[in-house]
């Protein structure tokens, strides 16, 4: 026991000795620089800074993705600005992890506009546009109707997407209605097939680049699923393409 105990003193002793006197006497065996302060800056203009003072940078990488930060700015430094060390000593800079986590996406179909606003933002996924289609039963008024990009599909944080919200309007007694059906997730042929089956006319048919996505699969519909129409209200159509 007694033995044990020795050498756990000689081995704070050493310590000790060795941050207070070892270090300090190695230090100044050459002269010591300090650090600069290279936070927030590119990361080529921090390495340069650094090599112009005598030091090496490597660069590092954030273990979380930031979906708003730059992935080429400096986070954190070490040894930190303003530490004296040798000349020619290695800095770590890091920076923002470059791969963007992959997700499912969220099923949006159904809920009220603010939860989706909400659960978008929670995701770090960006609504880029919100369009509207009548609904004659008040229960889908202000509720989404279609989006743009099917649920489950596997998608990166900060993707853009739009959604597709019922605001309700009366039906006028007596006309004639059709429901509009499902065409998400269909190529674009099957769609207009399903469109002609319904008995209504083809529309405008815009298209979207993607790199994770099926070519000419229907990612967006206009009025959405569900909304009861006029007979000769055109459905219009967004599709994907594999090329800019």
């Amino acid at each position: 026991m007694k033995k044990a105990a020795f050498i756990v003193l000689l081995l704070f002793g050493f310590v000790v000795i060795f941050d207070r006197v070892i270090m300090p006497i190695y230090i100044s065996q050459g002269s010591a620089m300090v650090v600069p302060d290279v936070l927030n800056m590119k990361y080529d203009d921090a390495s340069e800074r650094l090599r112009q003072a005598g030091f090496e940078a490597i660069k590092s990488y954030q273990v979380t993705y930031f979906s708003r930060i730059d992935s080429n700015v400096v986070l954190s430094q070490m040894p930190e600005a303003g530490t004296e060390v040798k000349p020619g000593r290695k800095v770590y800079l890091v920076v923002n992890k470059q791969q963007k986590p992959a997700l499912p996406m969220p099923d949006f179909l159904g809920r009220a506009e603010f939860d989706a606003r909400q659960m978008a933002y929670r995701m770090e996924m960006v609504i880029q546009e919100v369009q509207s289609t009548p609904v004659t039963n008040p229960e889908m008024d202000g509720r989404v109707m279609s989006q743009s990009i099917p649920a489950n599909t596997v998608v990166q944080s900060g993707t853009a997407f739009s959604l597709v919200i019922g605001r309700y309007q009366s039906a006028v007694e007596g006309a004639k209605t059709v429901v509009v059906p499902n065409l998400l997730g269909m190529s674009l042929v099957q769609a207009q097939k399903v469109i002609a089956d319904a008995a209504l006319p083809a529309g405008k048919i815009t298209t979207q680049y993607s790199t994770f996505l099926v070519p000419n699969t229907v990612i967006s519909q206009r009025p959405g699923a569900g909304t009861l129409v006029a007979p000769d209200q055109p459905i219009e159509l967004s599709v994907v393409i594999a090329d800019k």
